[in-house]
């Protein structure tokens, strides 16, 4: 016994089974975020206030601009789900629906790479 429509049988429509996939991702990436945020912050708190120099020099040392670069990455793509989710539920018609969520996805790539680009720069910059 099926509880689907007969014409969604016919049709092959249905849940496209992405909804847990989505849930778990949305999760992981917040406990990512968590990890990152609390070592930035911890971070910036031992760092000397108002000078640029020492900021800019901790950026380009050892570890800390890959785990920019993570935090940035992770930060851009849970905000990303969480937008696709909000304009997925609340927004009804096709194609307001369609291209929202192709605004959303370049808008939060466009953001991701700028930021990730900004700490390549200062990284790579203090090695010249």
């Amino acid at each position: 016994m099926s509880l689907r429509t007969p014409l969604g049988r016919v049709l092959g429509l249905g849940s496209a089974h992405e909804g847990v996939h989505h849930w778990v991702v949305q999760r992981v990436s917040a406990v990512a975020l968590i990890v990152l945020t609390l070592w930035f912050v911890l971070s910036l708190v031992r760092l000397p206030l108002g000078d640029h120099a020492q900021v800019i020099a901790w950026m380009a040392e050892g570890i800390h601009p890959v785990l920019l670069a993570l935090l940035v990455l992770t930060a851009a793509w849970h905000s990303k789900l969480g937008v696709q989710v909000v304009i997925e539920d609340y927004v009804h018609q096709r194609h307001a629906k369609m291209a929202l969520l192709i605004v959303n996805t370049f808008a939060h790539v466009l953001v991701a790479a700028t930021a990730v680009l900004a700490v390549l720069r200062v990284a790579l910059r203090s090695f010249a």
